[in-house]
């Protein structure tokens, strides 16, 4: 019986994707637009990185993070699930929050971090099919948080001038 529980935890084990942790240079590469979002290993990476963050506890994830440097992330909000391909902001609201942010690339960490409060981006699903995102709130941020790790800038990057980066 105990060999059977520890062979179940170990397929639950496939396929999470370790993190990948500052300050590793991936984290600052600009990623490549991907060409065929149809392409097989595209497709599983895709459900790797869902299954990753959600076994992170993350509300979000770039492929950077992941070791991959192209233009890719996930994100789960209020039960729903947003694949990106290729996104870009298309527009953002002047009016900025402050709201508190993690990031699984650098565990433990929560830094306070202005944001527009309102974003549109335009991306492919995870069929190819062009698609626009119109958000605000916690989506607005997630988005926002993911698409700068796929142009190579970390949400430290982002801090306010009165907190040292040395303290990170």
């Amino acid at each position: 019986m105990e060999e059977k529980i520890i062979q179940e935890n170990h397929k639950s084990q496939k396929n999470i994707l370790p993190i990948v942790k500052y300050p590793h240079p991936v984290l600052r590469k600009k990623c490549r637009k991907i060409k065929n979002p149809l392409d097989p290993e595209i497709q599983k990476l895709i459900a790797e990185m869902i299954k990753s963050m959600e076994a992170h506890n993350g509300m979000g994830l770039a492929a950077s993070q992941v070791g991959k440097s192209i233009r890719l992330c996930v994100i789960k909000e209020s039960e729903q699930l947003y694949i990106l391909i290729n996104p870009k902001i298309k527009s953002q609201s002047r009016e900025k929050v402050l709201g508190e942010e993690g990031c699984l690339s650098f565990p433990g960490k929560f830094l306070n971090i202005k944001r527009s409060e309102k974003v549109k981006v335009r991306c492919l699903n995870e069929k190819g099919k062009p698609v626009k995102v119109k958000a605000t709130g916690l989506l607005a941020r997630a988005l926002q948080h993911e698409i700068d790790h796929l142009n190579g800038i970390l949400f430290i990057d982002r801090v306010g001038k009165n907190l040292s980066k040395k303290k990170l």
